[in-house]
């Protein structure tokens, strides 16, 4: 992480097109846009139990109306970076990475914005393109995406999905502790195979947030 991805983005591009190499070159996948899809795997064969924990898991992710958490990132790149998120559901996050890290992401319910505090420098796109959009809607649902993979462990569920009406936006797995049920971590994989994997710890859940929070002011004060 740092800000040597600034160096790589030309002027005059598309505010669409910086969003998604500043967020490619941080490794924020989760509000990443994609490019021209491949071909999606297959679907997943599903035991009568994994059916039911889909639905245990989304039950589960619908009773999360808010919370606050650190987390540490990973990309396939070999970067890493830690901060500090908060979610308000439906359609609501904060990414605020620690420093040096000036980088800044809030999701409003219809936009991402992409913030560097150090250069007062903004870009946004539609919350409904990003991977973000599954983990932020309500109701949250398997029904609508394919599930490519169902995975058990010791005490650990992983499922991966695709939204196969918008395969462009990648793959996103999730990886819960099953007893108790608990999101643990997700990983973003996009078209060109790029992987980015967030841990989250010390959560808290079903607090009062400011809603301040997701709301991106401008260096002047403007609100959008």
């Amino acid at each position: 992480m740092g800000d040597r991805h600034l160096e790589k983005i030309l002027i005059g591009i598309s505010r669409r097109a910086l969003l998604s190499v500043a967020l490619a070159a941080t490794g924020s996948a989760l509000f990443a846009t994609s490019s021209p899809a491949a071909v999606p795997p297959p679907a997943a064969a599903l035991t009568a139990q994994d059916i039911a924990d889909l639905r245990r898991i989304a039950a589960y992710l619908n009773g999360i109306h808010t919370m606050a958490a650190r987390f540490r990132q990973t990309s396939s790149d070999g970067s890493s970076a830690t901060g500090s998120l908060w979610m308000a559901r439906p359609g609501r996050m904060r990414f605020e990475y620690d420093p040096p890290s000036p980088i800044l992401l809030i999701a409003d319910q219809f936009y991402v914005y992409y913030v560097d505090k150090q250069l007062a420098q903004m870009s946004k796109v539609g919350l409904k393109s990003t991977p973000a959009w599954f983990l932020l809607r309500d109701p949250i649902t398997f029904d609508d995406l394919v599930v490519t993979r169902f995975e058990r462990g010791a005490n650990s569920l992983r499922v991966a999905v695709i939204a196969p009406a918008d395969p462009d936006k990648g793959s996103l797995t999730m990886v819960f502790n099953n007893e108790p049920l608990a999101l643990r971590q997700w990983t973003i994989v996009d078209q060109q195979r790029r992987s980015t994997t967030v841990s989250i710890y010390d959560a808290q859940f079903g607090i009062a947030l400011d809603p301040g929070l997701f709301v991106y002011r401008d260096p002047y004060g403007h609100e959008y």
